[in-house]
Protein backbone atom coordinates (compact mmCIF):
# COMPACT_ATOMS: atom_id res chain seq x y z
CA UNK A 1 0.00 0.00 0.00
CA UNK A 2 1.55 3.62 -1.19
CA UNK A 3 1.75 5.67 2.02
CA UNK A 4 0.80 9.59 1.17
CA UNK A 5 2.83 11.91 3.35
CA UNK A 6 1.00 15.13 4.34
CA UNK A 7 4.18 17.87 5.20
CA UNK A 8 3.02 19.96 7.86
CA UNK A 9 3.48 23.17 9.61
CA UNK A 10 3.16 23.92 13.20
CA UNK A 11 2.49 27.49 14.08
CA UNK A 12 1.83 27.67 17.87
CA UNK A 13 4.89 25.53 19.86
CA UNK A 14 2.95 25.59 23.03
CA UNK A 15 1.10 22.50 24.94
CA UNK A 16 -1.10 21.75 21.81
CA UNK A 17 1.56 22.28 19.11
CA UNK A 18 3.70 19.46 21.01
CA UNK A 19 0.74 17.56 21.48
CA UNK A 20 0.04 16.80 17.35
CA UNK A 21 4.36 16.65 17.17
CA UNK A 22 4.18 13.61 19.51
CA UNK A 23 1.06 11.98 17.80
CA UNK A 24 2.78 12.04 14.79
CA UNK A 25 5.71 10.23 16.12
CA UNK A 26 3.38 7.99 17.59
CA UNK A 27 1.80 7.28 14.20
CA UNK A 28 2.89 3.75 13.47
CA UNK A 29 -0.10 3.02 16.62
CA UNK A 30 -2.22 3.48 13.94
CA UNK A 31 -3.00 0.44 11.15
CA UNK A 32 -3.86 0.20 7.66
CA UNK A 33 -3.62 3.96 6.95
CA UNK A 34 -2.38 4.79 3.66
CA UNK A 35 -1.39 8.65 4.80
CA UNK A 36 0.77 9.91 7.24
CA UNK A 37 2.30 13.48 8.69
CA UNK A 38 5.28 14.83 8.43
CA UNK A 39 6.76 18.34 10.47
CA UNK A 40 9.02 20.23 8.59
CA UNK A 41 8.61 23.53 10.13
CA UNK A 42 7.98 24.76 13.50
CA UNK A 43 6.99 28.60 14.15
CA UNK A 44 6.53 30.60 17.27
CA UNK A 45 6.95 34.14 18.54
CA UNK A 46 9.45 32.36 21.98
CA UNK A 47 12.15 30.88 19.94
CA UNK A 48 12.71 28.78 22.90
CA UNK A 49 9.18 26.94 22.41
CA UNK A 50 10.54 26.45 19.25
CA UNK A 51 13.89 24.46 20.52
CA UNK A 52 11.83 21.87 21.66
CA UNK A 53 10.81 20.89 18.33
CA UNK A 54 14.12 20.95 16.75
CA UNK A 55 15.70 19.03 19.55
CA UNK A 56 13.18 16.66 19.33
CA UNK A 57 12.20 15.92 15.84
CA UNK A 58 14.70 17.73 13.93
CA UNK A 59 12.31 19.80 12.11
CA UNK A 60 13.71 21.74 9.06
CA UNK A 61 12.38 25.18 9.36
CA UNK A 62 12.47 27.07 12.63
CA UNK A 63 11.21 30.82 12.64
CA UNK A 64 9.87 33.43 14.43
CA UNK A 65 7.27 34.78 11.37
CA UNK A 66 4.52 32.65 10.28
CA UNK A 67 5.04 34.39 6.98
CA UNK A 68 7.81 32.35 6.34
CA UNK A 69 6.91 29.04 6.95
CA UNK A 70 3.86 29.76 4.76
CA UNK A 71 6.20 30.62 1.94
CA UNK A 72 7.73 27.27 2.68
CA UNK A 73 6.77 24.94 -0.67
CA UNK A 74 7.24 22.00 1.57
CA UNK A 75 4.46 22.90 3.93
CA UNK A 76 1.00 21.42 2.46
CA UNK A 77 -0.71 21.55 6.19
CA UNK A 78 -0.47 23.64 9.04
CA UNK A 79 -1.61 22.90 12.69
CA UNK A 80 -2.31 26.36 14.28
CA UNK A 81 -1.89 27.11 17.91
CA UNK A 82 -2.15 30.01 19.18
CA UNK A 83 -4.55 32.61 21.12
CA UNK A 84 -7.85 34.08 20.17
CA UNK A 85 -7.06 37.53 19.28
CA UNK A 86 -4.43 35.83 16.80
CA UNK A 87 -6.91 33.77 15.04
CA UNK A 88 -8.61 35.83 12.33
CA UNK A 89 -5.15 36.88 10.84
CA UNK A 90 -3.31 33.69 10.90
CA UNK A 91 -6.68 31.50 9.77
CA UNK A 92 -6.97 33.63 6.93
CA UNK A 93 -3.53 34.35 5.87
CA UNK A 94 -2.91 30.13 6.22
CA UNK A 95 -5.68 30.01 3.82
CA UNK A 96 -4.89 32.13 1.45
CA UNK A 97 -1.86 30.30 1.26
CA UNK A 98 -3.33 27.54 0.15
CA UNK A 99 -2.24 25.27 2.65
CA UNK A 100 -5.17 22.90 4.35
CA UNK A 101 -5.43 24.01 8.17
CA UNK A 102 -6.44 22.24 11.48
CA UNK A 103 -7.58 25.52 13.14
CA UNK A 104 -8.09 25.93 16.98
CA UNK A 105 -10.87 27.15 18.91
CA UNK A 106 -12.83 28.85 19.33
CA UNK A 107 -12.12 29.68 15.56
CA UNK A 108 -12.25 33.08 16.22
CA UNK A 109 -11.86 35.60 19.29
CA UNK A 110 -15.89 36.41 18.47
CA UNK A 111 -18.60 35.99 15.45
CA UNK A 112 -17.35 38.62 13.26
CA UNK A 113 -13.66 36.84 13.18
CA UNK A 114 -15.46 33.39 12.45
CA UNK A 115 -17.80 35.10 10.00
CA UNK A 116 -14.46 37.23 8.47
CA UNK A 117 -12.73 33.29 8.12
CA UNK A 118 -15.06 31.56 6.91
CA UNK A 119 -15.47 34.24 4.02
CA UNK A 120 -12.22 33.41 2.87
CA UNK A 121 -12.55 29.86 3.38
CA UNK A 122 -15.75 29.79 1.18
CA UNK A 123 -13.14 31.81 -1.59
CA UNK A 124 -10.82 28.93 -1.33
CA UNK A 125 -12.84 25.94 -1.41
CA UNK A 126 -10.20 23.05 -2.11
CA UNK A 127 -8.23 24.49 1.39
CA UNK A 128 -9.83 22.04 3.95
CA UNK A 129 -10.16 24.03 7.30
CA UNK A 130 -11.03 22.02 10.29
CA UNK A 131 -11.91 22.91 13.75
CA UNK A 132 -9.76 20.93 16.78
CA UNK A 133 -12.42 18.93 19.18
CA UNK A 134 -11.08 15.77 20.20
CA UNK A 135 -13.52 14.11 22.81
CA UNK A 136 -16.00 12.89 20.56
CA UNK A 137 -13.31 10.69 19.27
CA UNK A 138 -13.75 8.55 22.56
CA UNK A 139 -15.02 5.42 21.98
CA UNK A 140 -18.07 6.14 23.97
CA UNK A 141 -18.35 8.82 22.33
CA UNK A 142 -18.68 7.55 19.48
CA UNK A 143 -21.40 5.08 20.56
CA UNK A 144 -23.49 7.68 21.28
CA UNK A 145 -22.78 8.57 17.40
CA UNK A 146 -23.58 5.32 15.55
CA UNK A 147 -27.23 4.87 18.03
CA UNK A 148 -28.03 8.43 16.37
CA UNK A 149 -27.60 7.03 12.97
CA UNK A 150 -29.54 3.85 14.37
CA UNK A 151 -32.01 6.57 15.51
CA UNK A 152 -32.22 4.50 18.64
CA UNK A 153 -33.65 7.35 20.81
CA UNK A 154 -37.34 7.51 20.04
CA UNK A 155 -38.48 11.03 20.74
CA UNK A 156 -35.65 13.01 22.23
CA UNK A 157 -36.47 14.29 25.91
CA UNK A 158 -33.20 16.40 26.15
CA UNK A 159 -29.36 16.71 25.28
CA UNK A 160 -27.03 17.61 27.88
CA UNK A 161 -23.17 18.21 26.65
CA UNK A 162 -20.90 19.55 29.23
CA UNK A 163 -17.20 20.32 29.45
CA UNK A 164 -15.58 20.62 33.29
CA UNK A 165 -12.12 21.08 34.71
CA UNK A 166 -11.31 22.55 38.06
CA UNK A 167 -7.52 23.99 36.97
CA UNK A 168 -8.71 27.57 37.91
CA UNK A 169 -9.98 26.67 41.71
CA UNK A 170 -6.74 27.67 43.15
CA UNK A 171 -6.68 31.54 43.46
CA UNK A 172 -3.07 31.54 43.77
CA UNK A 173 -2.48 30.13 40.32
CA UNK A 174 -0.97 33.49 38.09
CA UNK A 175 -3.20 35.24 35.45
CA UNK A 176 -2.87 34.43 32.23
CA UNK A 177 -3.48 35.64 28.54
CA UNK A 178 -7.14 33.18 28.41
CA UNK A 179 -8.23 35.97 31.60
CA UNK A 180 -7.80 38.81 29.45
CA UNK A 181 -10.51 40.10 26.92
CA UNK A 182 -8.07 41.12 24.94
CA UNK A 183 -6.62 37.63 23.81
CA UNK A 184 -9.29 35.33 25.13
CA UNK A 185 -12.28 37.33 24.00
CA UNK A 186 -15.63 38.51 25.75
CA UNK A 187 -16.40 34.70 25.65
CA UNK A 188 -14.17 33.38 28.44
CA UNK A 189 -14.75 30.14 29.51
CA UNK A 190 -17.23 28.80 26.37
CA UNK A 191 -15.14 30.09 24.00
CA UNK A 192 -12.25 28.25 25.48
CA UNK A 193 -13.65 25.50 26.11
CA UNK A 194 -17.47 25.31 23.64
CA UNK A 195 -16.75 24.20 20.47
CA UNK A 196 -15.91 20.60 22.64
CA UNK A 197 -19.91 20.39 23.69
CA UNK A 198 -20.85 21.90 20.80
CA UNK A 199 -19.41 19.35 18.51
CA UNK A 200 -21.79 16.58 18.45
CA UNK A 201 -25.08 18.07 19.14
CA UNK A 202 -24.20 20.25 16.31
CA UNK A 203 -23.31 17.22 14.16
CA UNK A 204 -26.64 15.54 14.73
CA UNK A 205 -28.51 18.49 14.02
CA UNK A 206 -29.43 19.53 17.40
CA UNK A 207 -28.85 23.24 16.78
CA UNK A 208 -29.99 25.70 19.84
CA UNK A 209 -32.95 28.36 18.78
CA UNK A 210 -32.64 30.28 21.83
CA UNK A 211 -30.25 30.49 25.37
CA UNK A 212 -30.45 31.82 28.72
CA UNK A 213 -27.06 31.82 29.86
CA UNK A 214 -26.01 31.97 33.66
CA UNK A 215 -22.34 33.30 33.09
CA UNK A 216 -20.48 33.34 36.62
CA UNK A 217 -16.80 35.07 37.36
CA UNK A 218 -16.28 33.33 40.82
CA UNK A 219 -12.46 34.45 40.97
CA UNK A 220 -12.25 37.86 40.81
CA UNK A 221 -8.49 38.72 40.42
CA UNK A 222 -4.95 36.75 40.32
CA UNK A 223 -1.56 37.01 40.88
CA UNK A 224 0.01 38.76 37.77
CA UNK A 225 3.65 37.82 38.35
CA UNK A 226 5.51 41.09 39.27
CA UNK A 227 4.21 40.98 43.11
CA UNK A 228 0.71 42.37 42.37
CA UNK A 229 -2.79 41.49 41.43
CA UNK A 230 -4.79 41.77 38.18
CA UNK A 231 -7.94 41.53 37.38
CA UNK A 232 -9.79 38.54 35.26
CA UNK A 233 -12.16 39.73 32.79
CA UNK A 234 -13.53 36.85 31.93
CA UNK A 235 -15.71 34.27 32.83
CA UNK A 236 -14.94 30.89 35.19
CA UNK A 237 -18.20 29.41 34.14
CA UNK A 238 -21.38 28.98 32.34
CA UNK A 239 -24.53 26.98 31.89
CA UNK A 240 -26.38 27.91 28.71
CA UNK A 241 -30.63 26.49 28.73
CA UNK A 242 -31.28 26.06 25.23
CA UNK A 243 -34.59 25.35 23.38
CA UNK A 244 -33.20 23.54 20.42
CA UNK A 245 -34.73 23.42 16.78
CA UNK A 246 -36.92 20.74 17.44
CA UNK A 247 -38.09 21.99 20.76
CA UNK A 248 -36.67 19.52 23.28
CA UNK A 249 -33.97 21.07 25.85
CA UNK A 250 -30.03 21.46 24.86
CA UNK A 251 -27.88 22.22 27.91
CA UNK A 252 -24.45 23.26 27.21
CA UNK A 253 -21.83 23.60 30.40
CA UNK A 254 -18.79 25.07 30.11
CA UNK A 255 -17.05 25.25 33.56
CA UNK A 256 -12.86 26.64 34.57
CA UNK A 257 -13.66 26.03 38.41
CA UNK A 258 -16.04 22.56 38.71
CA UNK A 259 -14.11 21.08 42.11
CA UNK A 260 -13.59 17.50 41.72
CA UNK A 261 -13.54 17.60 37.59
CA UNK A 262 -10.33 17.26 35.98
CA UNK A 263 -10.70 17.58 32.25
CA UNK A 264 -14.75 16.29 32.49
CA UNK A 265 -16.50 15.52 29.09
CA UNK A 266 -19.53 14.12 28.78
CA UNK A 267 -23.06 13.95 26.74
CA UNK A 268 -26.40 12.68 27.63
CA UNK A 269 -29.08 11.77 25.54
CA UNK A 270 -32.53 11.12 26.99
CA UNK A 271 -35.11 9.26 24.98
CA UNK A 272 -38.31 7.80 25.12
CA UNK A 273 -36.81 4.62 23.63
CA UNK A 274 -33.15 4.82 24.79
CA UNK A 275 -31.03 6.92 26.74
CA UNK A 276 -27.10 7.07 27.19
CA UNK A 277 -24.52 8.87 29.25
CA UNK A 278 -20.68 8.83 28.50
CA UNK A 279 -18.35 11.06 30.39
CA UNK A 280 -14.68 10.50 30.20
CA UNK A 281 -14.54 10.20 33.97
CA UNK A 282 -15.28 6.55 33.70
CA UNK A 283 -13.24 6.32 29.92
CA UNK A 284 -14.41 2.71 29.59
CA UNK A 285 -18.16 2.78 30.48
CA UNK A 286 -21.37 3.46 28.36
CA UNK A 287 -24.76 3.53 30.03
CA UNK A 288 -27.59 3.32 28.44
CA UNK A 289 -31.34 2.52 29.67
CA UNK A 290 -33.54 1.20 26.43
CA UNK A 291 -36.89 1.29 27.37
CA UNK A 292 -40.42 -0.51 26.19
CA UNK A 293 -43.44 0.39 27.26
CA UNK A 294 -44.80 -1.15 30.40
CA UNK A 295 -41.29 -2.67 31.18
CA UNK A 296 -39.17 -2.24 33.57
CA UNK A 297 -36.53 1.16 33.45
CA UNK A 298 -32.81 -0.49 34.48
CA UNK A 299 -29.22 1.12 33.64
CA UNK A 300 -27.18 -1.30 31.36
CA UNK A 301 -23.34 -0.60 32.19
CA UNK A 302 -21.13 -1.59 29.50
CA UNK A 303 -17.50 -1.17 29.14
CA UNK A 304 -16.51 -0.29 25.52
CA UNK A 305 -13.04 -0.93 25.73
CA UNK A 306 -10.49 0.84 22.96
CA UNK A 307 -13.41 0.60 20.18
CA UNK A 308 -11.55 3.43 17.86
CA UNK A 309 -12.71 5.04 14.27
CA UNK A 310 -8.88 3.61 13.16
CA UNK A 311 -7.88 0.56 14.31
CA UNK A 312 -4.41 0.65 16.27
CA UNK A 313 -2.49 -2.14 17.54
CA UNK A 314 -3.99 -1.26 21.18
CA UNK A 315 -6.31 -4.71 21.66
CA UNK A 316 -9.98 -4.47 23.01
CA UNK A 317 -9.53 -4.68 26.39
CA UNK A 318 -7.14 -1.29 27.05
CA UNK A 319 -8.68 2.17 28.07
CA UNK A 320 -8.37 4.94 26.18
CA UNK A 321 -7.27 8.50 26.56
CA UNK A 322 -6.87 11.80 25.83
CA UNK A 323 -3.70 11.00 23.82
CA UNK A 324 -5.51 8.61 21.92
CA UNK A 325 -8.57 10.63 21.11
CA UNK A 326 -5.93 13.57 19.76
CA UNK A 327 -4.26 10.86 17.78
CA UNK A 328 -7.87 9.73 16.46
CA UNK A 329 -8.55 13.33 15.45
CA UNK A 330 -5.53 13.73 13.26
CA UNK A 331 -6.34 10.79 11.65
CA UNK A 332 -9.58 11.79 10.84
CA UNK A 333 -8.15 15.25 9.50
CA UNK A 334 -5.42 13.59 7.43
CA UNK A 335 -8.07 10.97 6.38
CA UNK A 336 -10.67 13.49 4.73
CA UNK A 337 -7.73 15.65 3.64
CA UNK A 338 -6.07 13.00 1.60
CA UNK A 339 -9.54 11.34 0.62
CA UNK A 340 -11.82 13.61 1.04
CA UNK A 341 -15.40 12.13 0.07
CA UNK A 342 -13.91 8.43 -0.26
CA UNK A 343 -12.92 9.01 3.86
CA UNK A 344 -12.24 5.52 5.43
CA UNK A 345 -13.47 6.82 9.21
CA UNK A 346 -17.08 7.15 10.06
CA UNK A 347 -16.62 10.50 11.97
CA UNK A 348 -15.14 13.93 10.72
CA UNK A 349 -13.46 16.40 12.74
CA UNK A 350 -15.34 19.96 13.45
CA UNK A 351 -16.38 21.98 10.53
CA UNK A 352 -16.12 25.77 10.56
CA UNK A 353 -19.83 25.76 9.98
CA UNK A 354 -19.83 23.87 13.39
CA UNK A 355 -17.71 26.29 15.25
CA UNK A 356 -19.91 29.08 13.49
CA UNK A 357 -23.15 27.14 15.25
CA UNK A 358 -21.10 27.55 18.77
CA UNK A 359 -20.80 31.55 17.95
CA UNK A 360 -23.90 32.20 17.47
CA UNK A 361 -24.72 30.95 20.78
CA UNK A 362 -21.66 32.20 22.70
CA UNK A 363 -22.84 35.94 21.35
CA UNK A 364 -26.41 35.29 22.07
CA UNK A 365 -25.20 33.98 25.65
CA UNK A 366 -23.28 36.94 26.75
CA UNK A 367 -26.51 39.16 25.89
CA UNK A 368 -28.91 36.73 27.60
CA UNK A 369 -27.22 37.43 30.84
CA UNK A 370 -26.34 41.17 30.64
CA UNK A 371 -29.99 41.67 29.36
CA UNK A 372 -31.73 38.43 32.09
CA UNK A 373 -33.20 37.52 29.09
CA UNK A 374 -34.12 34.63 27.07
CA UNK A 375 -32.24 35.59 23.53
CA UNK A 376 -32.29 33.96 20.24
CA UNK A 377 -29.21 31.91 18.62
CA UNK A 378 -31.46 30.73 15.39
CA UNK A 379 -34.99 31.83 14.72
CA UNK A 380 -36.62 35.09 14.94
CA UNK A 381 -34.30 37.56 13.81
Amino acid sequence: MAIRTVRFGVIGCGLMGREFATAAARWAHLLDLDFRPEIVAVCDANPSASQWFASNFGVKQVTTDYRDLLANPDVEAVYCAVPHNLHQQLYIDIIQAGKHVLAEKPFGIDLAACEAILRVMNENPYVLVRCSSEFPFFPGAQRVAQMFREEAFGEIIEVRSSFLHSSDLDPTKPINWKRRIATCGEYGCMGDLGMHVVHMPARFGWVPANVRALLSKIVKERPDGTGGMAPCETWDNAVLACESAQGFPLIFETKRISPGDMNSWSIQVVGTRNTVEFSTKQPKQLRTMPYQPGKAQAWHFEDVGYRSVYKTITGEIFEFGFSDALLQMWASFLDELVNRDAMKGSFGCATPTEALVSHRLFTAALLSHKNRSTEWVFGKA
